[in-house]
């Protein structure tokens, strides 16, 4: 990944000092504006796409009077055909304005990788009708020179995935220690239906049974003497330690990936007895785990035992 960074821009975006973070995307056709800008709006920023030139003082203005944006990202490129010649004094006057920390970041990519995403999308350039597409690459990169010249940050796109952007976009600012990943631990029963949100699922119908117990049927996961009938199983306990460690180990990697949101799931026949000691003890045990929020979910608990 090739990034040309202003440390000092980098400072003060998210810095109270330095007014509310405005950030402004553009660069060339295909090199990854719209999935960078839906990162964007998942940290939390107010985003605009394709605003006009002469509209953005104005919503520079109102982001720093108004308590209901806290920060903003907006989209310009050759769709605007005001961009090239009213775009560059533009900037210069939201760096004076007062309120605002304004960020101009170029996205571009090389042709070859600018080429094949056209080709696989299907989409037309802007700037290649008539032509083709590695005409308007060519026309469109030589015109916005002088807007990549103003940039606080140029980013190589080419040889990036969709979630190495969005953690590029994450690292740009305090984000990155405001957002975590909120894990739910979810027991059901298979009898009841397979959650439709699960990311990661586990069966332990294979385990011994505490509904066959008489003194155990109406009770529950959460009780003590069904905590102890599990635990006193070998198998029982072997199955719940190497899911432990399964679920540690991975848990980091979804972390670092910045996803937001990841649901284990846990299955039982009922959802009553197994899954929830099950996903009570995965939450324990993820409790600490860095850059996550926790939390346990029984689905089917309330259902009758019969």
């Amino acid at each position: 990944m090739k990034v040309k960074r202003s440390r000092k821009a980098l400072a003060q975006l998210g810095a109270a000092s330095g007014g509310r973070p405005f950030i402004i995307l553009t660069g060339l056709s295909g090199s990854g504006k719209s999935q960078a800008v839906r990162a964007l709006e998942d940290l939390g920023y107010f985003c605009v796409d394709n605003l006009p030139t002469t509209l953005i003082p104005t919503l520079a203005r109102l982001a720093a009077r108004t308590d209901d944006i806290e920060k903003v990202a907006i989209v310009v490129d050759v769709r605007e055909r005001n961009l090239l010649s009213s775009f560059p004094k533009v900037f210069r006057r939201l760096k004076t304005m007062k309120g605002i920390t304004p960020i101009l970041i170029f996205l571009e990519a090389t042709n070859a990788a600018l080429v094949r995403r056209f080709s696989e999308t299907r989409r037309p350039h802007p700037l290649a009708a008539g032509r083709s597409v590695s005409e308007g690459i060519r026309d469109e990169r030589s015109r916005l020179g002088v807007i990549r010249e103003l940039a606080d940050e140029i980013l190589d796109t080419s040889d990036l995935t969709v979630h190495e952007l969005r953690r590029f976009f994450m690292s740009l600012s305090r984000d990155r220690a405001q957002t975590s990943l909120v894990v739910t631990i979810l027991s059901f029963g298979f009898k009841q239906g397979v959650p439709v949100d699960a990311d990661i699922m586990f069966d332990a119908r294979c385990l011994p049974n505490p509904h066959f117990v008489p003194t155990l049927r109406k009770r529950t996961g959460r009780d003590q003497a069904v905590v102890a009938f599990m635990e006193r199983d070998a198998s029982t306990k072997q199955f719940i330690q190497r899911l432990e460690e399964y679920v540690s180990f991975v848990v980091p990697f979804y972390v670092a990936e910045g996803k937001s949101y990841l649901t284990i799931a846990i299955g039982c026949t009922g959802g009553r007895h197994r899954s929830v000691m099950i996903a009570e003890r995965l939450g324990r045990t993820l409790a600490h785990t860095p850059g996550t929020q926790v939390r346990v979910r029984h689905r089917d608990i309330r259902k009758a035992s019969k």
